[in-house]
C-alpha cells in the first residue's frame, strides 16, 4: 500500500494488534500514508503478524520488547522526518500507550493531551477523589494495603477493588468478607507474566515527582525493576452502567453516543460487559440531559479538553457517578455502533478526524455537533444499536458457529478465537467473540424484548470434553 503524497498518520500498536485493521482502513479512506510502530507480538503472532502488518501499512517497525518505550517512539519519528514522510498525527487504542500517542502529538505540534494529564487520568485513586472533592462523585478512594483491606471488611458496606491503573476488567471486582490479600496477590503475579497486559498495570504516580514513562518490562517476564500492582477499594457505586463516546475539541466536548450496559456479569475477579444498547432504553431525556452537564463537569474538573473519551458511569435515583474515564475509544463494538447509528462515521473516524483537523477545526466541529446529542438529552438520528460480546471460558475449544438465524440478520460480528485454541484462567476476560445489530429506534421497543434473549445463541461454542 503505497501513495505519492507524503503525509501520513503513526499507529501504535500493542503487540501486533489495538485495531490496526480498523485504524489502516481509517488512514487510508483519508488518502494518507500509515505508519505502524508495534512491540514485539506475542510468541505464538511472532511468525504471522509482522507480515499482516506490512501488508496493512507503508511503513512498520517492531520493537525488540513487548512494550513500547518514549525512545521508541521519539526514534520512529526521526526515522519518518529523515525519510522526507510528513507525519500529521499519532493515533492508538491501547490505552497503555496513549501518553506515548500524546509525547508523538506534542512533537508533532498537534493539539491534544499532554503526557502529564494522560498519566495522571490513569492514577484512579486521585481521579476519584479529585471528583468526589468536586461533588461529582459520592465515592471515594484509597490504596488497598493489608491494613486498608482489613479496615473495609470490619467496617461492612459495599466496596469495589480495581487496580490503580489498569485496563478492561482486569482484577475489578465487588470486596467481599471472603477477599484475602493472598488473592490480589494472586491477580498480581498474572498481571506480571501477562504479556499482553503487564505493561499497563504501574504504580501511581505521584503529582509531585516528575512525569516519567510506565517502567515496565521489556521483556515478556518481569525483571527486579518491574513496578508492583497496586489496587485501590474504593465505595461502591450503584445504580445501572452507562458509557458516554465523548469527542473534546478545544475544551468543548461532545457526546456522540450513549451506551447503556443492558447485561454486566460481576464474576469473583471481573465485571463482564455481555450486552449493550444505544441510545439507552431506561433514561428519560431529562436523565440523559442530566448526563450530558455532569460529563461536561467531569471533563472540565480533570482538565481534559482534547481527545476521545470512553465515560464508564452509573445512573441511580440519587444521580450519576463516575465508574472511569478511558482516554480512548470503548473496547468491543462501540466504535461501529457508533457508525451504524450515525449512518457514516464511526468513532475511530471521528477521533482521527478531529486530531487532523485540530488546527481548522471550524468544518470539523459542524458535523461533530450536527451527530452529537442535543443538550436537552435528544439524540441525533433514528437509528438504534445493539450488540452482544461473547466470553470463552478455561478449556480447549472444539467448535464455533456463528447462528444468523435469529430475529435481525447482524450488520457486524467477529469470531475472535478459533478451533484448537487453548483458553487458559485468568482474572481478565478472554474475548471469544462480538455481535452488532442495527435498527430503526422506532422498531427498538418491539424488536429487542425477542432478540436480546436469542441474542445468547448468535454465537455457539463447543469445548473439549476436558472442559467443565
Amino acid at each position: 500500500m503505497s501513495t505519492e503524497n507524503a503525509r501520513g498518520v503513526l499507529l501504535l500498536s500493542h503487540v501486533g494488534f489495538s485495531f490496526l485493521e480498523d485504524l489502516a482502513r481509517t488512514v487510508a479512506a483519508r488518502g494518507l500514508k500509515c505508519h505502524v510502530l508495534s512491540s514485539l507480538p506475542e510468541p505464538q503472532h511472532q511468525r504471522s503478524r509482522p507480515a499482516v502488518l506490512a501488508d496493512l501499512a507503508d511503513d512498520v517497525r517492531i520493537t525488540r520488547g513487548h512494550v513500547l518505550t518514549p525512545r521508541d517512539v521519539e526514534e520512529y519519528l526521526d526515522h519518518l522526518r529523515a525519510a522526507g514522510e510528513d507525519v500529521q498525527c499519532c493515533l492508538t487504542v491501547w490505552e497503555g500507550y496513549r501518553h506515548l500517542m500524546a509525547l508523538a502529538n506534542a512533537r508533532l505540534g498537534v493539539p491534544d493531551l499532554d503526557e502529564k494529564q494522560v498519566l495522571h487520568l490513569r492514577d484512579k485513586v486521585t481521579v476519584r477523589n479529585r471528583l468526589s472533592d468536586a461533588r461529582l462523585s459520592r465515592s471515594r478512594a484509597s490504596v488497598l494495603t493489608p491494613e486498608t483491606l482489613a479496615e473495609r471488611q470490619r467496617e461492612g458496606g459495599r466496596h469495589f477493588v480495581k487496580p490503580v491503573s489498569g485496563i478492561a476488567s482486569f482484577g475489578t471486582f465487588p470486596l467481599t468478607a471472603d477477599t484475602t490479600w493472598a488473592d490480589l496477590e494472586r491477580i498480581a503475579a498474572e498481571a506480571r507474566s501477562d504479556t499482553v497486559y503487564a505493561g499497563v498495570f504501574t504504580p501511581r504516580h505521584d503529582p509531585g515527582d516528575p512525569v516519567a514513562a510506565p517502567t515496565a518490562a521489556h521483556g515478556a517476564h518481569p525483571t527486579p525493576n518491574t513496578p508492583a500492582m497496586e489496587f485501590l477499594v474504593e465505595d461502591y457505586v450503584p445504580g445501572r452502567e452507562f458509557s458516554f463516546e465523548v469527542i473534546a475539541v478545544g475544551g468543548e466536548p461532545h457526546v456522540v453516543a450513549v451506551h447503556e450496559k443492558c447485561e454486566l456479569t460481576e464474576t469473583a475477579d471481573a465485571v463482564l460487559e455481555d450486552a449493550c444498547v444505544s441510545p439507552p432504553t431506561s433514561l428519560t431525556r431529562e436523565d440523559l440531559a442530566a448526563g450530558l452537564r455532569w460529563v461536561s463537569s467531569v471533563l472540565d474538573v480533570l482538565d481534559l479538553d482534547w481527545g476521545c473519551f470512553h465515560v464508564e458511569a452509573r445512573h441511580a435515583p440519587s444521580g450519576w457517578d463516575l465508574i472511569e474515564v478511558n482516554p480512548r475509544v470503548g473496547g468491543s463494538l462501540i466504535s461501529p455502533s457508533v457508525g451504524a447509528l450515525t449512518g457514516g462515521p464511526d468513532l475511530l473516524d471521528l477521533w482521527l478526524d478531529s486530531l487532523l483537523a485540530a488546527h481548522r477545526p471550524a468544518a470539523f466541529l459542524e458535523e461533530l455537533k450536527s451527530l452529537s446529542f442535543t443538550p436537552d438529552g435528544a439524540p441525533r438520528g433514528s437509528g438504534a444499536t445493539f450488540f452482544r460480546v461473547f466470553f470463552a471460558s478455561p478449556g480447549t475449544i472444539r467448535e464455533i458457529r456463528l447462528n444468523d438465524d435469529l430475529l435481525l440478520r447482524p450488520v457486524l460480528s467477529h469470531v475472535l478465537l478459533e478451533p484448537g485454541d487453548v483458553v487458559e484462567r485468568a482474572s481478565r476476560e478472554v474475548f471469544l467473540g462480538q455481535v452488532l445489530w442495527s435498527m430503526d429506534r422506532a422498531d427498538r421497543d418491539v424488536i429487542l424484548p425477542e432478540l436480546v434473549p436469542a441474542s445468547e445463541r448468535a454465537l455457539e461454542i463447543v469445548y473439549e470434553k476436558e472442559h467443565g
